[in-house]
C-alpha cells in the first residue's frame, strides 16, 4: 500500500469519526474505576449496559468510560475471571458525565458440592483478565504473580512469559528474545514511553536495570495494533509501574542472603507507600527498591581452530618464510581462565500521581529513575599459541592428529579502577535510566482523547577503568581430551615463574554512552457502531520521537616498564581456588593486586586512537507517526480492529572518517528518510464466555542499530581491511501471521495454543567483499571491505501452547496446588548470508531463534503457606555467525531451577526464602559443534531470605 492511498484511508475514517461526533453530541456518559477488596485497580474488568448492548474494558489503571449514552436509568454489569459478577446503579444526564466506583471481591467456587476457595490468585486474575479482553494477542504478568517467582529483576520475570528467551549476563537475564528474533528488534516501553538503551552498538535495552518490584505489570504484546509503535518485529514489552490505590497501602520489604560462590552477603529491601485524598480526586504512590548483590562467577573460554602451519627454516626468494601446513583434528589456539569479582548494587525510586479535576478530566505524572552501579575486578590467564613463522619443527607434539604440545604467547591480566569512593579500585560501570511522563485522560462529549508527553534518558559511564597486562612465552600442554573443559598448561612449571612475566602494557580508559527520548503523542476515539451490534468505536492520533545517541570514548597507555619490569616486582593477588565451579584442574596462579594497580598515579599517557576513533558517533532519529483504527462488532461473537500506521523517520548520523586506525581526517554527517506503511487486522470470536479464537495480520520492522548507521570511513592498510557504517540502510520489515486460541477456566486459568508466522524483508547482515580499484585512496585496490547491508529474506514459523490453573479438582489439600507450563517451537531460515570466500550458506538458521523452550511450575497455596517450584528451559541457538560453519558460535542450552516460599505470620507480615539456580547452570557458548565450549561461566547458587510487610485500608 502506498502513501497516498494509505492517506486517504485515514482521511476517511476520521470524515466518519467526526460525523459520530456530531450525531451523539445530546448524549450522556459514565465513567468510573474498578478495584479489588484492597482497593488495588484492576485491569481488564468488563462492564455492560445490556438493553444498550455497550460495554467498556477497564485499563491498567482500573479506568473505564462508556459514551453516547441516551439519558435514563442503567444496570451496570461488571464481570471479572475469579471475582464475583457485580451489578451498580447508575443514572445518566443529558451531556453529563456519571461517575462510579466499583469494588470487587474474590468468588468461592463450588464444585461437586464443595466449596473451593483459591488463595493468592488475585494478580493471576488480573493477568488473565487483561489477556482476555485484549483485543489483540499478549501474555500479561501482574506484579504478585511476578512475587510467586525468585525473581529480583524483570528480566528473569520476563523469561517465563511464553516465546520469550533471555541472554544472559554475569547470572542476570539482561537481553530479551520474543519469538526467536534479536534482542533489537523487539520494543520495550515504559507506561507507554519507550526505554532507551544505554548501550553503545545496539538498541538492546538492558531489563537487569529494572527491580522487579517497581513494576505492577508485564504486558506482551505479540501481535500490535495501529495505536502502537511499529518498530517491534518480535514483539512488544510494556512495562507498567505501580499507579495510586483507591486507599491506604504501606508494603515494605527488608531481606539478605548469601550467594555461595563467594560466600558474600545480600542486602535487599523496598518500601511502597500510597494513599487517595478523601473526595478521591488526588492519589500518590511512592516507592523504593534496592539491592546490594555481591558476587562472582568462575569462567573458561577457548577459540579452536582446524589449521597449523609451522616454519620449515627456509625462506622463498622474497625472503618471506616458508610454512609447512600439518593436518590436525580441530584443537584449541586459545585458552583463558577467568576469575570475576562483582558487586551490583541497584537504587530505584518511583513517584507517580494523579488528579481528577472532574469526571470528564484528569492528568497523571509518572517517574521512575534507575541507578545501577556494577563493579568488577577481572584476572585473566590467557594463552595463545604462537604465529606458524614462529614456531619450529621440535616446537610441537602432534598424536594421531591430535595437537598436544605448541609453544604459546601466555598473558597475565588485572582489570580494575582507581582507588576513591565509588570505583573501589573495581572497574565501574554506572547505569542509570530515568523517565518522566506527564499525561491526561479528558471526555468531550462523546469524544475520548488521551495524550501523553515524557522525557526519558538512558546512560552508561565507565571512567577510569584500567588493565594491566604481563607476558611469557613457553610451551604448553594442550589438553583437549574434554573438549567441554579444555585446558592449557606449561610443560615446564619453572617457565611459568612470576618472574618471567614481563611487563606489557598498562591503559585506562573511559567510556560514556548516553540515549535521550523526548515522546509525544494524542489519541482521539469516538463510539461508531457499523453492524448495529451496540460496541464499536473509531480510534485515531499521532506520535512523534525525537531520540539522539551519544557515544564518546577515550583510551591511554602508560610505559610503566622501567619501574615494574615484571610481575614479580609489584603487589600480587593468588586467585587460585580448588573449588572453582569450572574444576578443581583449573589453577589460576597470582595476578597484579587490584588495590596495587588502583593506586597507581597514571600521568601523561599516550592516547590510541584504534581503540576508540571507530567506536565514537552522534545519531539523531525522529519518528512522526499517525494512526487510524475502528474496532467493530461483526455479530454478537465477532469482533474486528482493523486500522493502519503510517511512519516517517529521519536520521541524521555523523562518525568519523579515519585511516589506519588512529588518524583522523574528518568528520563525516550523512542524512537518511524512509516511510512505512503499516495496516494491521485481528479478528477476535468468542465460541463461548471461556473461549476465544484470535487471528491476526501485522506488519511491523526494526530500524538498524546506530553503529551500523554511522557513516564512518577506517582504512587499515596494515591488515587491508576497510571498515564502512552505512547510513543508507533500511529498516528490516516484516509482514506477521497468527491464529490463537485460548480457553479460561472459572478457577483462574488458562488453556491456550497458537501458530504464528514471520516473513522478514531487509535483513541487516555484516556484509564482506573486495575492492576493484583505488576509490578508497592509494593502494587500496584488493582490501577487503565489511559494511552492514540489506540482504534478503528471512521466515521464522513457531508454536506457543500454555496451561495455567489451581489443581481444584483434586480432593483434600491437594487442591491448593497450581501448576503453570508454557512450551515454544520455533523454525526458522534465512537466506543471503554469505561466508568467508563471498558464497551463499544454505540452511542456516536466523541468529538468536532458539527452537525450543519451556517454563514449568508446580505451586503450592493455603491460608499461610505457599511454596513454588520452578524450571526455565531454552535450547541452544546460533548467536554468531563466522566465516562458515565451523567459526559459527552457539549459545548453549539452559536449564534453571529455581525455589521459593513464604509464609504469613498475620495478614499482613510474612517471611519468604527464595534459593536461585539450584541446577548451577552455567552460561556457555559452543564453536561449530555442541562438544566444543568456546566460553563456560559459573556462578553457582544464590539464597535470600526476609521479612514482607502488607498494610491495606479502602
Amino acid at each position: 500500500m502506498n502513501s497516498r492511498k494509505a492517506f486517504k484511508s485515514l482521511v476517511l475514517l476520521l470524515f466518519v469519526a467526526c460525523s459520530n461526533m456530531v450525531v451523539s453530541a445530546q448524549l450522556g456518559n459514565v465513567e468510573g474505576t474498578i478495584s479489588d477488596e484492597n482497593g488495588i485497580n484492576v485491569p481488564g474488568a468488563n462492564i455492560i449496559i445490556s438493553e444498550l448492548k455497550k460495554g467498556a474494558i477497564s485499563d491498567f489503571d482500573g479506568r473505564f468510560s462508556l459514551v453516547g449514552i441516551p439519558a435514563g436509568n442503567y444496570t451496570l454489569n461488571i464481570t471479572y475471571l475469579g471475582y464475583a459478577d457485580i451489578t451498580q446503579e447508575v443514572v445518566v444526564k443529558e451531556r453529563e458525565t456519571a461517575s462510579v466506583s466499583i469494588f470487587i471481591t474474590p468468588k468461592t467456587l463450588e464444585l461437586d458440592g464443595v466449596e473451593v476457595t483459591g488463595f493468592g490468585l488475585g494478580s493471576q486474575a488480573r493477568a488473565l483478565n487483561t489477556q482476555r479482553t485484549n483485543m489483540n494477542i499478549t501474555n500479561v504478568v501482574a506484579t504478585d504473580q511476578i512475587g510467586k517467582f525468585p525473581d529480583a529483576n524483570i528480566g528473569d520475570a520476563v523469561k517465563r512469559i511464553p516465546g520469550i528467551t533471555m541472554q544472559v549476563d554475569q547470572g542476570e537475564a539482561r537481553n530479551i528474545i520474543v519469538r526467536g528474533l534479536s534482542p533489537q528488534l523487539n520494543s520495550v516501553s515504559l507506561n507507554g514511553s519507550r526505554v532507551p538503551s544505554a548501550e553503545g552498538d545496539n538498541r538492546n535495552v538492558q531489563m537487569d536495570l529494572i527491580p522487579a518490584d517497581m513494576i505492577q505489570s508485564i504486558e506482551v504484546s505479540k501481535a500490535v495494533t495501529p495505536d502502537m509503535d511499529a518498530d517491534a518485529l518480535g514483539g512488544s514489552v510494556n512495562l507498567v509501574t505501580r499507579t495510586s490505590p483507591q486507599g491506604f497501602r504501606l508494603s515494605s520489604t527488608l531481606g539478605s542472603g548469601v550467594n555461595f560462590i563467594t560466600d558474600k552477603p545480600i542486602i535487599n529491601g523496598s518500601f511502597l507507600l500510597g494513599n487517595r485524598s478523601d473526595n478521591g480526586k488526588f492519589g500518590w504512590m511512592v516507592s523504593a527498591s534496592y539491592n546490594d548483590n555481591d558476587f562472582g562467577s568462575d569462567n573458561v573460554e577457548a577459540e579452536w581452530s582446524d589449521e597449523f602451519e609451522y616454519y620449515t627454516g627456509s625462506d622463498d626468494v622474497d625472503g618471506e618464510p616458508i610454512l609447512e601446513e600439518v593436518d590436525v583434528n580441530p584443537y584449541t589456539s586459545a585458552f583463558e581462565q577467568r576469575e570475576y569479582l562483582v558487586q551490583r548494587v541497584r537504587r530505584s525510586l518511583s513517584a507517580n500521581f494523579d488528579y481528577r479535576f472532574d469526571a470528564n478530566n484528569s492528568i497523571f505524572l509518572k517517574s521512575i529513575y534507575n541507578w545501577r552501579d556494577d563493579r568488577e575486578n577481572r584476572f585473566v590467564l590467557q594463552s595463545e599459541i604462537l604465529d606458524g613463522e614462529d614456531i619450529e619443527i621440535g616446537d610441537f607434539t602432534v598424536n594421531q592428529g591430535n595437537l598436544t604440545r605448541f609453544p604459546a604467547e601466555i598473558t597475565r591480566e588485572t582489570k580494575g579502577g582507581i582507588d576513591n569512593s565509588r570505583n573501589k579500585n573495581r572497574r565501574l560501570e554506572d547505569q542509570r535510566m530515568q523517565n518522566y511522563s506527564l499525561g491526561g485522560n479528558h471526555l468531550w462529549g462523546s469524544l475520548k482523547m488521551d495524550w501523553m508527553t515524557s522525557f526519558a534518558k538512558a546512560s552508561e559511564e565507565r571512567l577510569n577503568e584500567r588493565y594491566i597486562v604481563f607476558e611469557n612465552e613457553y610451551a604448553v600442554r594442550n589438553d583437549n581430551s574434554s573438549s567441554r573443559y579444555p585446558l592449557m598448561t606449561a610443560e615446564n612449571s619453572a617457565d611459568a615463574d612470576l618472574s618471567n612475566f614481563e611487563y606489557d602494557e598498562v591503559t585506562e580508559e573511559n567510556q560514556f554512552t548516553k540515549e535521550e527520548d523526548f515522546n509525544v503523542f494524542v489519541n482521539f476515539e469516538v463510539p461508531s457502531d457499523f453492524f448495529g451490534n451496540g460496541d464499536g468505536s473509531i480510534k485515531f492520533g499521532g506520535r512523534a520521537r525525537m531520540k539522539t545517541k551519544l557515544r564518546d570514548n577515550d583510551f591511554f597507555e602508560y610505559d610503566l616498564e622501567d619501574d615494574f619490569p615484571t610481575l614479580a616486582d609489584v603487589a600480587q593477588r593468588d586467585l587460585s581456588d580448588t573449588k572453582f565451579l569450572a574444576g578443581s584442574q583449573y589453577v589460576a596462579g597470582s595476578f597484579a593486586d587490584e588495590k596495587w594497580l588502583g593506586a597507581l598515579d597514571l600521568v601523561d599517557g599516550e592516547s590510541v586512537p584504534d581503540e576508540f576513533l571507530r567506536a565514537n558517533f552522534n545519531v539523531d532519529e525522529n519518528v512522526f507517526a499517525a494512526y487510524a483504527m475502528t474496532n467493530q462488532k461483526i455479530t454478537e461473537k465477532l469482533s474486528v480492529l482493523f486500522g493502519l500506521r503510517l511512519e516517517a523517520t529521519k536520521v541524521t548520523a555523523v562518525g568519523n572518517s579515519i585511516i589506519d586506525e588512529e588518524d583522523l581526517v574528518g568528520k563525516i554527517t550523512e542524512e537518511s528518510s524512509y516511510t512505512n506503511v503499516l495496516p494491521g487486522l485481528h479478528l477476535k470470536y468468542d465460541l463461548s464466555d471461556a473461549t476465544i479464537l484470535r487471528l491476526a495480520w501485522t506488519n511491523t520492522l526494526a530500524r538498524p542499530n546506530y553503529e551500523d548507521l554511522v557513516p564512518s570511513l577506517d582504512v587499515v592498510s596494515g591488515d587491508e581491511e576497510i571498515y564502512l557504517g552505512n547510513p543508507e540502510l533500511a529498516a528490516t520489515t516484516s509482514m506477521n501471521f497468527d491464529v490463537m486460541a485460548e480457553h479460561y477456566f472459572r478457577s483462574v486459568g488458562i488453556l491456550s495454543g497458537g501458530l504464528f508466522y514471520k516473513n522478514i524483508d531487509n535483513f541487516i547482515y555484516l556484509s564482506r567483499s573486495e575492492t576493484s580499484d583505488d576509490f578508497y585512496g592509494d593502494d587500496t585496490a584488493g582490501f577487503e571491505i565489511f559494511q552492514p547491508l540489506n540482504g534478503d529474506g528471512a521466515r521464522i514459523f513457531g508454536a506457543e501452547i500454555a496451561f495455567q490453573r489451581q489443581l481444584d479438582f483434586l480432593p483434600g489439600f491437594a487442591r491448593n496446588f497450581s501448576l503453570y507450563l508454557n512450551y515454544t517451537f520455533i523454525s526458522s531460515s534465512a537466506e543471503g548470508i554469505k561466508n568467508e570466500d563471498g558464497e551463499d550458506r544454505e540452511g542456516i538458521d536466523l541468529p538468536n531463534t532458539t527452537p525450543n523452550t519451556f517454563n514449568a511450575s508446580l505451586g503450592y497455596n493455603d491460608k499461610k503457606f505457599s511454596a513454588r517450584m520452578s524450571v526455565n528451559f531454552s535450547d541452544a541457538y546460533i548467536d554468531e555467525l563466522g566465516g562458515n560453519e565451523f567459526e559459527d558460535r552457539y549459545y548453549d542450552t539452559q536449564l534453571f531451577l529455581d525455589f521459593n516460599a513464604s509464609y504469613k505470620i498475620t495478614n499482613s507480615l510474612s517471611v519468604y526464602a527464595d534459593l536461585n539456580n539450584i541446577s548451577n547452570q552455567p552460561l556457555r557458548y559452543f564453536q561449530g559443534v555442541k562438544g566444543r565450549t568456546q566460553q563456560i561461566e559459573f556462578y553457582g547458587r544464590r539464597l535470600t531470605f526476609g521479612l514482607k510487610y502488607d498494610l491495606f485500608k479502602r
